[in-house]
């Protein structure tokens, strides 16, 4: 097993727009009132780890937008996954979704995303950072976990110690679908007129697949028909805790409801009618009403897409859930084994 060297590490030339440490999330702390945090697009995050040899759940840098500068103090390997972007080795032109190699004094640079939002930069052996609450996780509203354990995101000069050194062989991933596959589609309702959209059709609208909640008997018959009938477009009141979402407004029969537990997914709907997405940031308890609550496949997806993107609702029931859960790994766990079949055979990203 590879031993910690504290004199290596990663250090941030520039953050860019945002970058944050990330590992799996931080859970069984709702009580504390700390929320999940963890990695945004899971698939990716899971990847990135997988193409390096690392257990899945390590912690990673995630970066969103563009912009990240990384320089390598010491041999490492890494591999950055998630939007598509272009990727910069010392000034040359390099492939995401496979294991780099950088040698002390290297230089590596994520530009702006042209498809999806965040990215994920994994080192083999991983990161060297301190837990609070049992989790790297960095949350800034709550100033939990990170680099400095204050819930800070990355900052020009940060030097991020590696756990380990090892230097892996040139692996990639087996099949350009695993690229895809938490990416939202290319054309977003921002960019295209009316007539453009009712031509290009669902192939512009994200889907959202959701399993209705107990309080969905709160909604009439005509208010559910509403709600999956009708696109929504994402706000720019869109972040880690949430995507508030814009179009036909929803009805509801109760506003007084008790505060409860909020799950990864939960679609509220406020007194506006305008739904939202939690997502991993969220507040630990909340007392708007509930529709029902998004896949995580489709969570990961929602995450990875712009403000002015159309999205669309469409009810699945528990078994339906289950087998596309079961789908998903089915899927993951070969592709994760003939990328790195030493680590990924007990590993599993949900």
């Amino acid at each position: 097993m590879t031993q910690p060297n504290h004199s290596a590490c990663l250090k941030i030339i520039s953050p860019g727009t945002l970058s944050l440490l990330q590992d799996a999330g931080r859970f069984g702390m709702t009580a504390l009132g700390l929320t999940q945090g963890g990695p945004l697009d899971v698939h990716s995050f899971a990847w990135a780890n997988a193409l390096v040899g690392n257990p899945l759940h390590s912690t990673v840098i995630e970066h969103s937008i563009g912009g990240l500068i990384v320089q390598a103090t010491a041999d490492c390997t890494v591999a950055v996954t998630g939007a598509v972007l272009p990727l910069l080795l010392n000034g040359k032109a390099v492939a995401c979704w496979q294991a780099i190699r950088l040698k002390a004094g290297d230089e590596l640079e994520l530009g702006y995303m042209t498809q999806g939002l965040r990215a994920y930069l994994a080192v083999s052996g991983g990161f060297a950072v301190a837990l609070q609450f049992g989790s790297s996780a960095t949350v800034m509203r709550e100033g939990v976990g990170g680099l400095h354990q204050d819930g800070s995101k990355l900052a020009a000069g940060d030097q991020i110690p590696l756990a380990g050194q090892a230097i892996l062989p040139a692996l990639t991933t087996p099949d350009p679908q695993v690229q895809q596959f938490s990416l939202p589609p290319l054309a977003s309702a921002a960019a295209l007129t009316k007539a453009e959209q009712k031509q290009s059709g669902a192939s512009t609208v994200l889907s959202l697949r959701l399993l209705e909640g107990y309080q969905h008997h709160l909604f009439s018959a005509v208010e559910r028909a509403r709600f999956y009938l009708n696109p929504y477009q994402v706000s720019t009141n869109c972040d880690r805790m949430g995507y508030k979402l814009s179009g036909s407004a929803i009805s509801c029969s109760s506003r007084a409801l008790l505060s409860e537990g909020i799950s990864l997914g939960a679609v509220q709907i406020p007194p506006d009618g305008q739904p939202i997405v939690l997502l991993n940031d969220r507040q630990t308890l909340g007392g708007y009403p509930k529709i029902g609550t998004v896949l995580s496949l489709d969570c990961w997806r929602l995450a990875q897409t712009p403000p002015g993107s159309l999205v669309q609702f469409s009810p699945l029931d528990s078994y339906q859930v289950h087998n596309a859960l079961a789908l998903y790994r089915a899927g993951f766990s070969p592709a994760a084994k003939a990328a790195h079949p030493q680590h990924a055979a007990t590993q599993e990203p949900l």
